[in-house]
């Protein structure tokens, strides 16, 4: 299995990692053989090559950003013999590859936002760690799976590490589009689109790689209009159909402005118990060992001086679980807008296949007995309510006034 064998319609992007991941290891076979005497690997000696030290990953939710950086990382690391035949780096079987894949290489480090954004301490260790040679592996790879969530002093650290990157050093920053980076940035990356999967292959995928069985597959691959974390998601988890199921019915449930009211308060309420379950473990054991850390024994107080570090640990826990809730939410928004898109579909005539078959009934009602025009408003309405959200409205104020705005149409 290939280390690009999760990465789903993507062919484009595929072919010009392959390359790159060439030219990056037959450069660092070359400098381990004497060819370039003493010097170290560096920038200056990859001009002309597919391969760069920085590296800008975007695409739309679940085009597989992520899975395209973390495959890279590990065809950089790749240490298959095959390589001196003249195969690709990336087998997905050597010790390089299947280490880095899973998380455990030391020359490898993921990083991802837990809350709502990185600042600037975090980032400043980050580049310290980066400019560090590898430790065993081929490269010092950061894959950095939310660049757009930097605080602006996080992003200008991390401009100086771009800009004059360690000898042996990549980074793979990853971002929903170009604007959510800083120019400076961007404009010292080589820049990587990936396009949403297509329905089809997302389904295959499923079945050859989760074993779902093809109807299930296919039912959700279409329901996530090809979003392979969601459709992986809807597939296997029978609370995230169930969920879904009562997004669904928001549309037909809002007869006066009580009912409509009633139901932003359901949305959200869901979106936190969603969000409870997804980070309650992750804090128990966090507080937990950090009990431990700071000497305090089971069930008893901890050492005087000691509460400052307890607070700390529960800001960062606070912020992910706002983070989760805000998530979580915004999958409910996005099944929303895919519900008034099918409406829309029915509602023009188009021959394109709808999202939410197995809710065709209440999408063929609601066609039928609104405009168009009053579908594009509700669409603009679960849109807004997501920009609102990201600007730190209250969630439940936002989904209100969404609520009212889907009733008046």
């Amino acid at each position: 299995m290939a280390v690009w064998d999760d990465l789903v319609g993507q062919d484009r992007v595929v072919e010009q990692l392959t390359a790159a991941a060439r030219d990056a290891d037959a450069y660092v076979t070359a400098a381990a053989s004497g060819e370039d005497g003493d010097r170290a690997p560096g920038p200056a000696g990859l001009s002309g090559s597919a391969m760069t030290h920085a590296w800008l990953f975007t695409g739309p939710p679940g085009s597989g950003l992520a899975t395209a950086a973390r495959a890279f990382a590990a065809a950089l690391q790749c240490v298959s013999p095959d390589r001196a035949l003249g195969g690709a780096p990336g087998c997905g079987f050597c010790d390089g590859c299947h280490t880095a894949l899973i998380g455990t290489h030391a020359d490898v480090e993921v990083v991802r936002a837990s809350g709502l954004s990185t600042g600037v301490g975090d980032t400043r260790e980050l580049v310290r760690r980066a400019q560090l040679s590898p430790s065993g592996g081929r490269w010092q790879v950061v894959v950095h799976e939310t660049a757009d969530r930097l605080t602006e002093q996080a992003a200008n650290a991390l401009l100086k590490a771009v800009e004059e990157p360690a000898p042996r050093t990549v980074w793979l920053l990853c971002a929903p589009s170009a604007d959510d980076v800083l120019p400076t940035i961007r404009s010292r990356c080589r820049h990587l689109v990936l396009r949403t999967p297509p329905v089809d292959a997302v389904a295959d995928m499923l079945i050859r790689r989760d074993g779902i069985e093809p109807d299930v597959a296919v039912a959700a691959a279409r329901a996530t209009q090809g979003h392979i974390d969601r459709a992986r998601r809807l597939a296997t988890d029978a609370r995230a159909r169930t969920r879904r199921a009562a997004v669904l019915a928001l549309p037909t449930r809002m007869d006066d402005i009580g009912d409509a009211l009633r139901a932003a308060q359901q949305l959200v309420d869901a979106a936190g118990e969603d969000a409870k379950e997804a980070v309650e473990e992750v804090d128990a054991k966090e507080t937990e060992e950090m009990r431990a850390a700071l000497g305090a024994s089971e069930g008893g107080r901890l050492p005087r001086g000691t509460a400052g570090v307890m607070k700390d640990l529960e800001k960062r826990q606070k912020s992910r679980a706002t983070r989760a809730q805000r998530d979580s939410l915004d999958l409910a928004l996005l099944d929303l807008t895919a519900f008034y898109r099918d409406v829309l579909v029915r509602q023009l005539g188009t021959q394109v296949m709808i999202a939410n078959e197995d809710v065709r009934d209440a999408v063929e009602r609601i066609a039928s007995s609104t405009r168009p025009e009053q579908t594009l408003r509700r669409m603009e309405a679960v849109l807004e309510c997501r920009r609102a959200i990201e600007r730190n409205v209250a969630p439940l104020l936002a989904v209100e006034a969404m609520a009212v705005a889907l009733r008046a149409g």
